[in-house]
């Protein structure tokens, strides 16, 4: 079976979009927050690999031509903010700043909690980017020298519980503004969130995807300051 997925240049990617189909039938059937696409669909992946014994670099091999696409993904996410461009010269200032304290926030968090942990640098440098979208976090993590792997769990996992947590703090928390919302999906949860900001509105969508961008700017910027703080 190993040979089979690397010597295929599609079949990783068959295996990966077929998951992913099977995960929002999932969703639609059960309509619960934890049956996310992305959840449900890495699980039957990850079990479908266990099962015939196909190693991790293998798959990825195979399955390689979908990464190529998260990078026009990311850049295809500006036609909401064109659509809201009003919106967003109207509260730009209030925008960068709420961004800007979300990248902080990320950063300040993730160094008290390495600290408190133990984790080693290259664990740390792993993690520091977990809020940005994947595309942006792997170009961070080799940059510093971190493992790749944890980066994408880390990433995933934070897209996740922000997008299944934000709306129900929001709620809460009684945040109304589309556009308080839609930064908290984009900045918290990066792409995973923006798919749940989309599906809320337009202004929503708009704000989050300017969000992701902003953010992996930020962070860019940040990261640096903390890389060096862990040793």
């Amino acid at each position: 079976m190993n040979n089979l997925f690397f010597e295929s240049a599609y079949f990783g990617t068959v295996l990966t979009l077929g998951s992913f189909l099977i995960g929002l039938k999932i969703k639609q059937k059960l309509k619960s927050p934890l049956a996310e696409p992305i959840l449900t669909s890495s699980a039957i992946i990850i079990c479908i690999l266990l099962i015939f014994k196909i190693d991790y670099n293998t798959y990825q091999f195979s399955a390689n031509n979908i990464t190529y696409f998260l990078t026009p993904v990311t850049v295809s996410l500006a036609l909401p903010m064109y659509r809201q461009l009003e919106t967003l010269k109207t509260n730009l200032a209030a925008i960068l700043i709420s961004i800007f304290c979300g990248c902080l926030a990320c950063a300040l968090s993730i160094f008290f909690m390495s600290k408190v942990l133990g984790l080693s640098p290259i664990i740390y440098n792993s993690i520091q980017p977990k809020s940005v979208t994947t595309a942006i976090a792997l170009g961070i993590t080799k940059e510093f020298g971190g493992i790749e792997g944890i980066t994408v769990i880390s990433v995933v996992i934070t897209g996740l519980l922000g997008s299944m947590l934000i709306k129900s703090i929001c709620t809460i928390l009684k945040i109304k503004s589309p556009i308080a919302t839609g930064l908290a999906f984009g900045n918290a949860a990066h792409a995973i969130g923006t798919t749940k900001a989309i599906g809320l509105g337009e202004t929503q969508g708009a704000m989050s995807s300017l969000s992701i961008a902003v953010a992996g700017v930020m962070t860019v910027i940040i990261a640096p300051i903390f890389s060096g703080l862990i040793k």
